[in-house]
């Protein structure tokens, strides 16, 4: 009889982002179309708990170290603050990861967030797992994480990254041997699930543009505002709603008001199910001044949404070509996106345009993903 490999996912997470979904869909993908993987996610403090209903539909297994109570109190927001909650989650979870590792002896951990603790357990202990690290986006290499990745980088038995741009970025740190690090592109879609969403009935009118993200610096809304305030200068038919919820929020409330553009800018919060807006809206704006590579964005090039979209990078910039899948602007730049908006509005029946938002998708699936890492593993 053979014994099921047993992959395990470490994602710590204090927030609602996107790394999560990717480890949801990573695992369930390993198990549903190989039934020679168990997989199982380590859930610290049952962050993963708000997934629940997700997780017994899709027989994935948690392996809970605490109760909820401490998600309850640990800060979220703020620099500080929520470096001082990974220094907690770090104390905490050191010896519960290093006997779960040592008992249950998993053939394979993959690392997404609060990476330094698995690897600093890798330095100091010997494990019969193979720990992966998942790159989950591109990483700012401070004295501290450089010198952790030079020391574990013999130990370390394999890294992914999400995109190319990134992939290169870490080859070129020389730290590490390039043979151990891959590309392996984030299990975003799943086309069964898309279906049923998008049949989800919603309140809003189709005429308008749209942008989803968390309400964090790094999604750049409050100049997607600003640049909005310049568009509707010359026609006060554009509406925009921005679906998402963050530290952010009552600033660009703040903005909105005091800049009259309630009519015309509409803060929906939060919302579990993305899809409807997708099919009803007239355009996705993406204003991000950075994305590895962009999870909204590949739900919109699926949904074929004409796609207008900041040229950051590592992502986007390899994502979306100008008046090819999409219109392109500079980034963080008011003269760019007027200026492109335009020329947005023009390419909008421009079907060509819209199909091609299809091309590569296909290497998103959550198929694709599993064949990917399968080999990976492999190898």
């Amino acid at each position: 009889m053979n014994l099921k490999k047993k992959i395990y996912y470490w994602s710590p997470f204090l927030v609602r982002i996107a790394t999560p979904r990717a480890v949801i869909n990573s695992a369930y993908a390993m198990q549903k179309f190989s039934s020679a993987n168990q997989c199982s996610l380590i859930n610290f403090f049952t962050e993963f708990n708000i997934f629940k209903k997700e997780l017994i539909q899709k027989e994935l297994k948690t392996i809970n170290c605490y109760n909820s109570s401490i998600l309850k109190v640990l800060p979220k927001h703020g620099k500080i603050l929520s470096r001082f909650s990974f220094i907690l989650i770090f104390i905490l979870s050191f010896f519960p990861l290093k006997q779960l590792l040592s008992k249950e002896k998993p053939d394979y951990l993959i690392i997404h967030l609060i990476t330094s603790l698995p690897l600093f357990l890798l330095l100091i202990f010997n494990f019969e797992t193979k720990f992966i690290l998942r790159i989950s986006g591109m990483p700012r290499m401070g004295i501290v994480r450089k010198f952790l990745w030079k020391l574990a980088s013999k130990k370390i038995h394999l890294i992914t990254c999400p995109t190319n741009n990134t992939m290169n970025f870490i080859k070129n740190l020389n730290i590490i041997d390039s043979n151990k690090i891959k590309l392996l592109y984030d299990p975003i879609i799943e086309i069964k699930d898309i279906n049923l969403k998008k049949k989800e009935k919603i309140s809003e009118p189709k005429d308008f543009f749209l942008a989803i993200g968390r309400l964090t610096k790094q999604k750049n809304f409050i100049f997607l505002c600003e640049a909005f305030k310049e568009v509707l200068k010359e026609s006060k038919k554009n509406k925009l709603i921005i679906v998402g919820d963050g530290e952010e929020r009552e600033k660009i409330e703040d903005y909105i008001n005091k800049n009259n553009l309630n009519e015309y800018i509409k803060l929906k919060g939060f919302e579990k199910n993305i899809f409807p807006y997708f099919f009803k809206a007239k355009g996705f704006i993406l204003s991000s001044l950075w994305e590895d590579p962009g999870f909204v964005l590949i739900e919109a090039g699926y949904c074929r949404v004409p796609i207008f979209s900041s040229n950051c990078k590592p992502g986007p910039a390899e994502l979306i070509k100008n008046n090819f899948n999409g219109t392109v602007f500079e980034s963080n730049s008011l003269i760019s996106f007027k200026s492109k908006f335009k020329e947005f509005l023009n390419n909008y029946n421009n079907s060509d345009l819209i199909l091609n938002n299809l091309i590569g998708i296909k290497k998103f699936t959550i198929f694709n993903h599993y064949l990917s890492l399968k080999k990976i593993l492999e190898s």
